[in-house]
């Protein structure tokens, strides 16, 4: 797909906006409709068999795609991974014929590389839960890169303004 890119160019005195074929970028979209659905948030049952790795039904596709994109996506991986692990913590806690230092000891051990493993596959088990609800694979990754873009531009546009205003009021400070 082809764009179009505005040059100025000189003739004589006189600057013209001259028109250059650009190619033009593309953007991997989330799926059709994804703009205009509302995100309809799962009740606790659900998002229970969520957080073990079951699917939820197509009207709450949006909100997987939120959950798995918001600022705080990875808070939220991490609870996920918290839930799956409460059950065998608790066999482990409540089973094992040891001493309570020693059951806390084991379930500590388990946590921790449970942890490690968790965090080590996060984008891919995000992008798998994604995937499952519809959305073609990298639809995550694409919307996170792209909320950050913009926050980096945003960020960008505020410090040049802040930097504007600071070169004014030093050359109304000086006369220059």
């Amino acid at each position: 797909m082809l764009g179009v890119q505005n040059i100025p160019a000189h003739h004589g005195g006189v600057t013209a906006l001259e028109q250059e074929p650009t190619a033009a970028m593309t953007t991997p979209t989330a799926g059709p409709g994804t703009p205009d659905v509302p995100v309809v948030r799962p009740a606790p049952h659900r998002w229970l068999w969520y957080a073990f790795g079951g699917r939820l039904p197509a009207r709450h596709r949006s909100w997987v795609l939120f959950d798995t994109t918001t600022d705080s996506w990875w808070a939220r991986h991490i609870a996920r991974s918290l839930v799956q692990m409460a059950i065998p913590i608790a066999l482990v806690m409540i089973l094992i014929p040891a001493p309570w230092g020693l059951r806390a000891a084991c379930a500590g051990g388990g946590i921790f590389l449970a942890m490690i493993y968790s965090l080590a596959y996060m984008n891919e088990t995000v992008e798998h839960r994604v995937v499952k609800v519809g959305y073609p694979a990298g639809t995550a990754q694409a919307h996170r890169d792209r909320r950050s873009s913009l926050k980096g531009q945003d960020e960008t546009d505020r410090k040049r303004a802040a930097a504007a205003k600071r070169a004014e009021r030093y050359r109304r400070r000086t006369g220059r």
